[in-house]
């Protein structure tokens, strides 16, 4: 490993931990709590993880994918974005078809899954009560956001939902990367930033898209052959 490689694993382990020891949002802390100590039935032997999650992925990552937060039973449970629940079964396996991930499959930290010049973040880094963070939850979050993006050379950006493209957004603005004119989520949308950087909008891979066909996997496919085109070699 280089000494630059090592360096940057080494910032992004230190970032991670930060993130992991959080306490900004005493309301996300304390549901994440109650879930890991109520646990589902189906369960019932995990001993859950019951903090916030921290980011995974590729320290040199070009391509960072933003989701909304971590799933009660999920994230929350393992302690790995999209890790242990039905959209990441659905995230991973496309990011194993495009040559991102070393295999389809995400069940336990220890499982084996790496990713190569991918990562992945949230919004919210607590699994929120229904899935909903507050305004004001995503905005003590938001400086974790920009930590990540200061350590990673981010050159395509996937946001999986409204709400991660607005997080994503905020942050554009904010660096001078676009005036946000025009940068409507859809999926499919394709807004170019400054500096040859691009985001790229998908639907979130939730039961509630994927369940009624609003997102299938030809379109959630198509969405990472455009990240790895933008992209180029890797």
């Amino acid at each position: 490993m280089t000494a630059r490689r090592t360096n940057s694993q080494s910032a992004w382990d230190a970032l991670n931990e930060q993130i992991v020891s959080c306490a900004r949002c005493s309301r996300l802390r304390e549901y994440c709590q109650a879930v890991a100590s109520e646990k589902r039935a189906a369960y019932r032997e995990w001993d859950y993880w019951g903090r916030p999650v921290p980011n995974f992925g590729d320290s040199r990552a070009r391509m960072l994918i933003v989701g909304l937060a971590p799933a009660a039973h999920g994230a929350n449970r393992t302690g790995r974005m999209f890790t242990g629940d039905r959209s990441g079964e659905w995230l991973y396996r496309a990011l194993h078809k495009a040559g991102f991930a070393n295999q389809a499959t995400a069940l336990a930290r220890d499982d084996g899954l790496l990713l190569k010049d991918c990562a992945i973040t949230a919004g919210a880094h607590c699994a929120p009560p229904g899935n909903k963070p507050l305004p004001t939850e995503l905005a003590n979050c938001h400086e974790w956001f920009a930590c990540t993006i200061d350590l990673l050379p981010v050159k395509v950006f996937v946001a999986l939902g409204g709400i991660a493209w607005r997080v994503v957004m905020v942050e554009a603005r904010r660096r001078g990367w676009h005036d946000g004119r025009g940068a409507k989520f859809s999926h499919g949308a394709r807004v170019a930033l400054a500096g040859d950087r691009w985001l790229l909008g998908s639907y979130h891979p939730s039961q509630q898209n994927t369940f009624t066909g609003v997102l299938t996997e030809p379109m959630f496919d198509s969405v990472f052959r455009t990240a790895g085109e933008l992209l180029g070699p890797r």
